[in-house]
């Protein structure tokens, strides 16, 4: 056992987050930690670093085992690659030491007693890796296509390039257990392949929070599934989970449905009973004490509570009354330059009415500046942009509510462009999971998944029929996540989507196009059926 959280209670802000949680991490675990968006999978990872403290219950920690958390962007003054040696400070402070004793080795009075405590160091040094830290931190930055980063300030890294040089890092230090919250937010496709075979390799336990089902399929052997404050483990991957969770539910109400058929036979002869004791004169007093009994045995019985068979999820549809004409956008010979730097060239794209296109691409190939072109939003240096006749697009951006006042109520921001009553708008919000006084908080107060739901909101009832889409399941839990290809698969109108999540991927688009060296190689079938012949022009 490395770690073991016992009775653990934790209150977070007015709200029980638990009340007796137990959970375990031994040795070579590959763990899923699943759960709803707020069900509190994050402050576990917290309460396990120390970061937050239980108000109730212990957590227990193996003596000299190491723990790999990456919780927030990190913060260093100089460049990545000083940032990255980090994870090697005790090798570093070794090799510092040989290279004392290499100089004490010059003089000839010091030479025999530097010589055997260079030799000690050495056997340290080597037997801890020393002479393997180049190769691993190739391996890892290479792995996550980061080495362009490293002789740049870490200070003028983006947000998502800080946290892939963070989860570098982190790697780098090879701990004794390696917690991973969303790992694969910030990484393309390539890095998140990468990363699965990293991880199917590591020496020490890990536990992941994801809402990536694809990459929880090819990591983990366990599901720790928080749901009310509690967690049930299964074995397996992802998809035996849900196989498994769902015989389980279906055996719970089974037994649920079978103990109330028994309650209610039992009440009708209590019933029985006390009508044929009373009946009798004078009254019967042996069968008002079976009828007590009968109470009795139903009062010490052990409940069982009603399995939630299907849990409350957002209500999201997609109308669209005015349909686009047949061609719907049409680039011709696109390029696109940054101070040098050409992003886009001579790129052409067709899409036409009821496509579902979507693109991938290493980060930085130019795909969100691509979505920025189509919308009109950002002009091209070269090549000319046509958008069909009646369209009318949706974008939904990673940060959806970018630029939006912190201050502005919830509901506010949803009236600013659904022309309805409050009443009706805290209806419709109701849909979407937002329930109550939840409605007037401040869009700064929204988590990530939060402040996509609401965007969703917006979009069902804005008579949409091009759907712009990049990243949309990055923050969104796993039911939402299936809500929403629910939603395209029943939608009328035209899709393009920027992605790495293969599952949705797989799900929901018919083309696939990859965006490499500037130009779109475009393929008939989803992501796992063109993934070969993208490999022919160099994906």
């Amino acid at each position: 056992m490395l770690l073991t959280l016992k009775d653990v209670k934790k209150i977070f802000g007015s709200d029980l987050l638990f009340e007796n949680l137990n959970f375990e991490i031994k040795e070579k675990d590959r763990i899923g930690l699943v759960g709803r968006n707020g069900s509190g999978k994050t402050t576990i990872f917290k309460l396990i670093t120390e970061l937050e403290v239980p108000d109730k219950g212990q957590v227990f920690k193996r003596k000299n085992a190491t723990i790999g958390y990456l919780s927030q962007i990190p913060e260093f003054d100089g460049l990545v690659a000083d940032f990255l040696k980090m994870s090697f400070q005790n090798l570093m402070e070794l090799k510092e030491k040989m290279t004392v004793l290499e100089q004490k080795m010059l003089d000839p009075n010091k030479f025999e007693k530097a010589l055997q405590q260079y030799g000690e160091v050495q056997e340290q040094f080597s037997r801890l890796g020393g002479y393997e830290i180049d190769s691993k931190l190739e391996m890892v930055t290479n792995g996550l296509r980061i080495p362009h980063l490293l002789n740049q300030s870490f200070e003028q890294l983006s947000g998502g390039e800080k946290t892939k040089v963070g989860l570098a890092k982190v790697l780098l230090e090879e701990p004794t257990v390696l917690l991973l919250d969303e790992p694969t937010n910030h990484l393309d496709l390539p890095s998140i392949e990468w990363l699965e075979n990293y991880l199917k390799d590591f020496k020490g336990a890990c536990c992941i929070i994801s809402h990536d089902r694809y990459f929880l399929d090819e990591v983990v052997t366990k599901v720790a599934d928080l749901e009310s404050g509690e967690i049930t483990l299964y074995h397996g991957n992802y998809s035996a989970f849900v196989n498994e969770k769902e015989e389980r539910l279906l055996a719970e109400f089974k037994a649920f449905q079978e103990q109330q058929k028994k309650l209610k036979k039992m009440k009708e002869a209590i019933k029985r009973l006390r009508q044929w004791a009373n009946q009798s004169n004078p009254p019967n007093a042996a069968l008002h004490k079976r009828a007590r009994n009968m109470e009795r045995a139903i009062e010490r019985m052990e409940k069982l509570d009603r399995p939630i068979l299907d849990p409350k999820k957002m209500n999201l549809s997609f109308h669209t009354d005015q349909r686009s004409g047949k061609d719907v956008v049409r680039l011709e010979g696109i390029g696109k330059t940054y101070q040098d730097v050409t992003v886009l060239q001579n790129l052409d794209l067709h899409i036409r009415y009821q496509d579902r296109l979507a693109i991938v691409g290493p980060n930085g190939s130019g795909k969100s500046t691509l979505l920025h072109i189509i919308m009109e939003e950002e002009k091209p240096s070269s090549g000319n942009v046509h958008l069909g006749a009646q369209v009318k697009i949706g974008y939904l951006s990673q940060q959806p509510l970018h630029g939006v006042d912190p201050n502005m109520k919830m509901i506010d921001y949803f009236r600013s462009f659904i022309t309805v009553t409050e009443g009706q708008a805290r209806e419709i919000l109701s849909r979407f999971m937002f329930y109550g006084y939840s409605v007037f908080q401040k869009v700064s107060q929204l988590s990530g998944g939060e402040r996509m739901r609401l965007k969703l909101s917006i979009f069902m009832h804005q008579d949409l029929n091009l759907l712009i889409l990049d990243e949309p399941t990055n923050h969104l839990d796993v039911d939402s996540q299936e809500v929403l290809e629910d939603a395209l698969e029943q939608f009328t109108g035209t899709v393009l989507c920027v992605s790495h999540d293969r599952y949705f991927l797989n799900n929901c688009f018919h083309e696939t196009a990859y965006l490499l060296g500037g130009k779109l190689h475009r393929f008939i079938g989803n992501y796992d059926e063109t993934k070969e012949k993208a490999q022919s022009v160099g994906y």
